[in-house]
Parts: structure tokens; sequence; C-alpha cells
């Protein structure tokens, strides 16, 4: 049984026999698939067809996937999984969540897996919709957060955020002063269900204190609870 609907879905992957392979993998359960080969193509299809989310291989003929990324995220907020290599894994994403992607997946992996992490990213991206009529603006210490504008200041200067920085943000400071579990973090910002290993979440955080914190290495906004999660200093 699904728990979310069918959604349109962008693939993005050069390696034809990977592409058919992930293309049925989404079929299978239910999501309706365009797929790119080139970089170009995928920069075309993003912006004509408007797909719910996007599949991007990192490494592509013609426009690479970062640059993919890039452009697709500077006009819309549409989820991006970026696929990446083994070999180059922490490199790649961490320039790939700098340049806007909500998640990354390391070759190899198996077909359960991508098509769970393509449906919670959908899924929190629904939760986020029907989220989205609660007061508007949260204001916290330095922080000023509006989330129909999708927009933060902090000491009177506005921050560009990537999506998913901004999702994550805004559940720590929904409860200023009181730990987010690592566990409510990723369920609730990348809808994982408990027991996900992954370096996600603490990506997305040193990316926030980069942006927020006057000196990032001694964090005075976004604490870290060793052992059990993050919280918001208010």
């Amino acid at each position: 049984m699904h728990s979310i609907a069918p959604a349109h879905i962008l693939l993005v992957e050069d390696d034809h026999r990977l592409a058919q392979a992930l293309q049925l993998a989404l079929e299978t359960a239910r999501h309706r698939v365009t797929v790119a080969y080139t970089g170009d193509e995928a920069v075309t299809l993003a912006f004509r067809e408007k797909p719910d989310l996007i599949v991007l291989d990192i490494y592509l003929p013609g426009l690479d996937g970062l640059e993919v990324c890039r452009q697709v995220r500077a006009r819309t907020f549409v989820p991006i999984l970026m696929i990446t290599g083994a070999r180059t894994e922490e490199q790649d994403r961490v320039v790939g969540l700098r340049f806007g992607a909500d998640d990354y997946l390391v070759k190899p992996f198996g077909m359960a897996e991508f098509v769970a992490r393509v449906e919670a990213l959908l899924r929190r991206t629904t939760v986020y919709d029907v989220a989205s009529n609660q007061t508007h603006e949260i204001r916290v210490g330095p922080l000023v957060i509006d989330r129909e504008a999708y927009t933060v200041e902090v000491r009177g200067q506005k921050v560009e955020l990537t999506p998913k920085e901004f999702d994550l943000l805004v559940a720590l400071a929904e409860r200023p002063g009181r730990v987010r579990t690592r566990e409510y973090l990723l369920e609730n910002v990348w809808g994982y269900s408990s027991g996900v290993q992954t370096r996600t979440l603490d990506m997305h955080i040193r990316r926030l204190r980069e942006k927020l914190e006057e000196d990032p290495s001694h964090p005075k906004i976004i604490e870290t609870v060793v052992g059990v999660g993050y919280k918001l200093v208010a």
C-alpha cells in the first residue's frame, strides 16, 4: 500500500541501463517518469514539465549535475535528490548540498532504498504544504523567518537558504530552546523512518551555521546536544 500520491519525477541519468532500472522502480511505485540523458536536456525539461521531484546524477555530459542543480534551484524549489559515486562521496555531497540539492544517494544502492528516498522527499514536501498555513513569521533571537515569503533574516541581513535548509531551520525555530532529536528532524524534514543512517542532517546543520553564525566553529544560534540532536537558542 502506497502512503503518497503518484508524482511526476524527472530522472536525469546518462547511463541508459541504470536509467531504465530507476525508471522501472519508480513506475512500479506508480510514479510517472520523464527521463533526460544530458544536463542541457534536464534544464529544459525541468522548466517545461514542472516535475514534482528531480533525481539528478552529478556526472553528466554537457552541463554537469551541479550546474543543472544551480540553474534549477535559481528558479524553483522542486525537491532534488542527487546521485553521486562512492569514490567522491564527501566532496560531491558537500558541493551538491551547497548548490541546493535536498539529499544525496551514493552508488551503488538498492532500488528499494532509492524509491524510499524519493518518496520521503515527496512526503516531506506534502507535509510542508499542509503546514504552511501556520503563523507565517517566526522570530527567535537575531532570526526573522517568514514562511510565506520563504525568507530568513539574521541581524537584519537577508540570508539565502536552500529549500531544505529553510525547512530544517523552521523545524528548529518552532520550538526554540528545546531539543529536536535527530530522529525527529530526519523524519519531519526529510520524511525518513527511524533507523535510517545518513549524514545529510549534519551536512545541513553545518551549512546553516556557515550562513547564520558569526563564528560557525563556536555556534551561538544552533547548538548541538551531544547524542540527542540540535536546538535553536531562544
